[in-house]
């Protein structure tokens, strides 16, 4: 699981490969992205260019996920107390709605990455917003 460098040093990938297994994980658990951002936050310094590509688009990832959640859980928490009237059902089919593309965002940016990953490539756009 090493990348071979043009100067015959090697970059280690195991890490990069078990943040994103940690991302992927965060389904069935909702933690484990924490430990994996700070295993991405670690080893990003030491990291040669190839895997400091990756671990910069998994801080992102992790970043701007979970500013969506936040958006998507605040949305939901005034939609609660406003369906009791009536107002709120649309903002709790929002808020769903939000939940719902930003897993499927976060899935497929962690997927990609790992394509990435498997063929020995750098993450060609570590700092854009969609995959």
């Amino acid at each position: 699981m090493t990348d071979h460098l043009d100067y015959g040093a090697t970059e280690d990938r195991t890490l990069p490969a078990v943040t994103y297994a940690l991302y992927l994980l965060a389904f069935a658990t909702g933690f484990t992205a924490i430990i994996g951002v700070i295993v991405a936050y670690a080893n990003q310094g030491a990291a040669g260019p190839q895997m400091r590509s990756h671990y910069t688009f998994l801080i992102r990832t992790f970043w701007i996920g979970l500013v969506w959640c936040l958006i998507a859980g605040m949305t939901l928490g005034v939609g609660i107390p406003l369906s009791f009237i009536l107002i709120g059902i649309p903002l709790l089919i929002l808020a769903k709605v939000m939940f719902g593309l930003g897993a499927v965002w976060y899935g497929l940016r962690c997927i990609v990455g790992v394509i990435y990953l498997a063929q020995e490539e750098p993450y060609p756009r570590p700092h854009s917003l969609i995959i």
